[in-house]
């Protein structure tokens, strides 16, 4: 249990929170939310002990056992499965123990090292760690690399896989899901409903709070304010809040008013002295309100392109990949056909390292076909979004600098303007960049692309270090966009509402895939289900999966009907009951005991959730049998 009694957190001249006074109970996963500068990063710092409250406590008992990913990660020569074992300090302590000894044939030595790793269950310590690094997308041939070798976004993978590894009651977690695709998001939010701990979690990626959260911890205007659910009951609550507020607030002012009107009119009557100080003492003592402050709504938007023709961009017979400087080519995609129209809105999906990225780079023209044709329109214009766009920005330059770059001999007022739109108003456009977050850094990016006026979107991962604001301004702008758009993203609320037509991209080949996302998940799931943590897949159909079973109704053919009935029945029963679960752990009743009750649901319904996975398959089977 995590207590805040009157706390108040200050960051240099800045209040970030005060009077804040609230419990969060065992087994919670709250997810920490709010504007960027509203004090999430600082309170994780503060319940690590890292800062000092300015006022009050936080009451963290001694013996809780707290898990961080780091920020940095040093240029190590260690393995990587090596380093996220390490997580596990007393776990990897006694293998290299076991490794000494052995090397010293001090045979005592090993039987007190097999002693020590039996006592810690330590024998599977390696499997546990190889199966983190499978989920965060390491294929097994990189197990063995040394973390030094690893790109900045992978070194962050790595941190994130190391914090899991590390036996903990209480986990801390920092936009985990940036750097990660949305295989590895999938994976993650499994592992983490799986987590008996207590679970503080910053997001801006509102699909994965919404499938991980318990509670939600708004923080808004100096003030922490819990709610009970995830993200999407958050801002139901939020607005009724606000709702009742106002209507309190002009009852408050009305009666305000009345009495004030009276007092002006009466307070020089000698008939009447004694009932204007009788309400000038009741306007005194009326409790005041506050009227509900609109928060500014952040609009953004891309241009409508100065030429929008019908047929905008097609890869014929293409082989994709790179071909080094000695010639020698590495394909990645083969034999992919992609048309692009305007109006097309198209998702990439596909496990990490299949080639996503390698396709976009492809339709912009940055990597050249190893084989096969690239087609455009005369008036194509492409704007592409990807990291190095991010990291490509001038350091020492300001948003106006980056912007003059594109449009020499524009008036600086219209750059201002357009600046203004993107949220640079006033002097933030004449900041460096080198004080700039990183989520306005790639707001900056954008505001670039939409300034070219382009009929073709290409974005690789846009919402990395976006606050849900941004993405929802983004999500916006996006679903007007009157060119075509074509979106690798981890982040399943803005393809949700963006995407309408989805590509997968796995084994070497790119092709439409008919279905949703959740089915997509259901396809991953059913690719690789062994999680062993040596990083292999199962070979991919070579068919589209099967849609998820329908509702369950009697039919004829060649499955045994009374099977097919139990099989039906089996799955329903399995949905109802882990429903009931589901509807349970949203309870807050349910934590009062101390969250032991919470955390036995919680493995009930990972339970429940495997049982009908593997009833799903079974049934799935006996309809295909059926419909043979």
């Amino acid at each position: 249990m995590i207590a805040f009694r009157d706390f108040a957190l200050r960051r240099g001249e800045r209040l970030l929170l005060s009077n804040v006074d609230l419990v969060l109970q065992t087994g919670w996963r709250v997810g920490v939310i709010g504007r960027n500068g509203t004090g999430k990063s600082s309170l994780f710092a503060a319940v690590q002990g890292e800062v000092e409250a300015d006022r009050g406590d936080i009451d963290v008992p001694n013996r809780v056992r707290i898990a961080s990913v780091a920020q940095e990660t040093p240029a190590l020569d260690d393995p990587a499965l090596d380093f996220v074992l390490s997580g596990d300090a007393s776990v990897h302590a006694a293998i290299q123990a076991e490794a000494n000894a052995f090397a010293a044939e001090d045979w005592e030595a090993v039987a007190e090292a097999h002693h020590r790793l039996e006592e810690l269950n330590g024998y599977d310590a390696s499997a546990r760690a190889g199966k983190l690094l499978h989920g965060l997308g390491f294929s097994a041939d990189t197990h063995g690399r040394p973390v030094k070798s690893f790109s900045g976004g992978w070194r962050v993978r790595l941190n994130l896989a190391r914090a899991l590894m590390t036996p903990s009651d209480l986990l801390l977690l920092d936009e985990p899901t940036n750097h990660l695709d949305l295989d590895a998001v999938l994976w993650l939010e499994q592992w983490l409903l799986r987590y008996p701990g207590t679970l503080l979690l910053i997001s801006h990626d509102r699909e994965f709070l919404d499938g991980v959260s318990t509670h939600t911890l708004h923080l808004h205007d100096g003030k922490a304010k819990l709610y009970t659910g995830d993200y999407t009951a958050f801002e139901r609550q939020r607005a009724e809040h606000l709702r009742l507020q106002q209507i309190t607030h002009e009852k408050v002012q009305a009666e305000r008013a009345h009495l004030q009107s009276f007092i002006d009119r009466f307070s020089a009557s000698a008939a009447k002295a004694k009932q204007a100080q009788s309400r000038v003492k009741r306007l005194a003592k009326m409790a005041d309100t506050e009227a509900v402050r609109a928060e500014r709504a952040l609009r953004i938007e891309f241009p409508e392109p100065a030429k929008l023709p019908h047929a905008l961009l097609r890869v014929v017979d293409a082989d994709c990949g790179y071909r080094a400087a000695d010639g020698t080519q590495t394909a990645i995609l083969h034999d992919v056909d992609f048309i692009l129209q305007a109006g097309d809105r198209v998702a990439l999906l596909g496990p990490n390292g299949a080639g996503k990225s390698t396709l976009v780079k492809t339709l912009v023209g940055e990597l050249p076909l190893l084989s096969g044709e690239r087609g455009g329109h005369p008036d194509l214009r492409i704007g592409y979004f990807a990291q190095h766009t991010v990291e490509s920005l001038r350091e020492g330059a300001s948003p106006i600098d980056h912007l003059s770059d594109l449009a020499p001999g524009v008036a600086t007022q219209q750059l201002r303007d357009f600046l203004g739109k993107w949220n640079f108003p006033g002097d933030r456009a004449f900041e460096s960049v080198d004080t700039f977050s990183g989520g306005e850094r790639a707001r900056l990016a954008l505001a670039m692309i939409a300034w070219l006026k382009p009929n073709v979107l290409l974005l690789d991962e846009p919402t990395n270090h976006l606050d849900l604001d941004m993405r929802e301004a983004l999500a916006e702008a996006l679903s007007i966009f009157n060119g075509a758009i074509v979106m690798v993203s981890h982040d399943r609320h803005l393809i949700g509402l963006v995407c309408d037509t989805f590509w997968r991209v796995a084994d070497g080949v790119a092709k439409p895939f008919d279905g949703d996302l959740d089915e997509y998940a259901s396809w991953l799931r059913s690719r690789d289900n062994s999680n062993d943590g040596k990083g292999t897949t199962r070979a991919a159909p070579a068919v589209e999966p099967p849609a998820p079973a329908p509702a369950a109704k009697p039919r004829k053919g060649k499955a045994n009907p009374h099977k097919l009935a139990k099989a039906e029945a089996a799955v329903a029963d399995l949905e109802a009951e882990l429903s009931g679960i589901e509807k349970a752990l949203a309870d807050p009743a349910v934590y009062a005991d101390g969250g032991a009750r919470g955390v036995e649901l919680g493995k009930q319904q990972a339970s429940l959730k495997e049982a009908l996975e593997a009833a799903e398959a079974e049934l799935l089977e006996l309809y295909e049998a059926d419909a043979a």
